[in-house]
């Protein structure tokens, strides 16, 4: 595919995939979706790691509520249903861990784009606005899904509710994402990150994501059976075998991915 709407790059590992319509704070249209779609999957095959960021001020101000021409005949049902619930899925079931780096303003379906990866990391400028009651709608592109998992259901409630901002500091503090960092170390630290999972163990994190997010649905005896399926598999790896050389020779390991 032919990217008009965002940047695909991939460096030692690293999918760098960054939302690049700056003049609308980079707002999702239906080609941006099709082309993260496509690019989510590429970096499942091609990379060990996948970020999403923004161009410009923002990380993704949301749906481009001008990507059509009459608003009264958007069928927001099945636009949810066949660009965003694919586009979501992707990132949620990619094989590599994937992270948000967030570099600005996250607003309604942005904010739960962001939230949709593994991992989040925000710059302390950052906001987080569930705006969609403002316009008449409901929390969508897996808001209902993320928020009350990561912040607790009274803090969704009130996000949802009050569609006011939330910080990058106040959503570090409710557990919301994994972290928020000054503004000038931002970009270091989700670089560093990023190579850091590029460099690790890929199928033991790909472990941890299923393990983690069955939990939520598993007993203990199941959630105990799917832990030892997952790490029998894990104990086959070249990693593993890596990982236990390293640890008895006292050197860094050198994980292959596989």
């Amino acid at each position: 595919m032919d990217y008009q709407t965002i940047i695909y790059e991939v460096t030692d590992g690293q999918a760098i995939i960054t939302l690049n319509r700056p003049d609308v704070m980079n707002a999702l249209n239906a080609q941006m979706r099709a082309e993260l779609l496509d690019a989510i999957r590429r970096a499942g095959r091609e990379a060990r790691v996948a970020v999403l960021t923004g161009a410009g001020r923002a990380f993704c101000s949301g749906q481009d509520l001008g990507d059509r021409a009459n608003a009264d005949n958007l069928d927001l049902e099945r636009t949810l249903r066949d660009e965003y619930e694919p586009m979501l899925r992707a990132i949620f079931d990619c094989p590599v861990p994937t992270i948000s780096a967030v570099n600005g303003a996250a607003a309604g379906a942005g904010a739960n784009l962001a939230l949709a990866a593994d991992v989040v990391i925000a710059t302390e400028s950052a906001v987080f606005l569930q705006a969609f009651t403002r316009i008449g709608l409901l929390p969508d592109a897996g808001g209902t899904y993320w928020l009350p998992r990561q912040m607790g259901f009274a803090k969704a409630m009130g996000a949802a509710l009050f569609a006011e901002p939330i910080t990058a500091r106040q959503a570090d503090d409710w557990g919301m994402i994994w972290q928020a960092v000054p503004d000038d170390s931002f970009a270091e630290t989700w670089q560093a990150r990023a190579a850091q999972l590029a460099s690790g163990p890929t199928a033991a994190y790909g472990g941890v994501k299923r393990a983690l997010r069955e939990s939520y649905n598993n007993s203990l005896e199941a959630q105990l059976a799917l832990e030892a399926k997952l790490q029998g598999r894990c104990g086959q790896t070249r990693d593993f075998k890596e990982g236990v050389m390293a640890f008895l020779e006292k050197r860094p390991p050198h994980f292959e991915g596989r």
